[in-house]
């Protein structure tokens, strides 16, 4: 698979230096894939106590406040009419992501629908528990029910935590426009 022609796809314009001057410096950013046909719930996954995850129902401005503990700017990209899974703790948000629809990508002859979790993030008091992953596991299992071929996490700073899961990175970035595939 031509690994930045997806990329470029399914995030046209992207790496363009108006977008780039929004992204911290001094890190690299990684997108990975999963190919969803042979992916199966994680049941070895710690899947710690008193944590349910479903789609969020509740108050929208509720969930807010569990997301700007997280990170402030992320209110701004929720919506009302996302798909946001979460994980629960006494019927609080503590962890949460969108399952995101990024559309076809063709290769080959071959058609690929492609989502994936965004905009992941677990509230301080709950992270380093296991919630956040399982969270995530669980998102990608709903995305291979929804008939998605390909689960794709786009601008992350923590591959090694998806990596857990078997996602692989196939790009990496960073603001100054630099930007290797691997593997293609």
């Amino acid at each position: 698979m031509n690994n930045k022609r997806m990329f470029d796809t399914l995030h046209p314009g992207f790496l363009e230096p108006e977008h780039l001057s929004q992204i911290s410096s001094g890190q690299d950013y990684d997108e990975m894939v999963l190919f969803l046909k042979d992916y199966e719930e994680n049941k070895k996954l710690y899947n710690p106590e008193n944590i349910e995850y479903d789609y969020y129902k509740g108050d929208f401005d509720a969930f807010l406040t569990a997301v700007r503990k997280v990170d402030e700017s992320w209110a701004d990209i929720y919506k009302p009419s996302d798909r946001i899974y979460c994980g629960f703790y006494k019927g609080e948000v503590v962890s949460f992501c969108l399952i995101e629809d990024m559309g076809i990508y063709e290769e080959g002859g071959i058609s690929y629908k492609v989502g994936g979790p965004g905009c992941v993030g677990t509230i301080p008091d709950f992270r380093k528990k296991g919630i956040g992953l399982k969270m995530i596991d669980k998102a990608t299992c709903i995305l291979k029910d929804l008939s998605y071929d390909i689960s794709y996490v786009h601008y992350t700073g923590v591959a090694s935590w998806y990596s857990k899961l078997g996602y692989r990175t196939i790009l990496r970035w960073n603001k100054e426009g630099k930007w290797e595939s691997i593997g293609d």
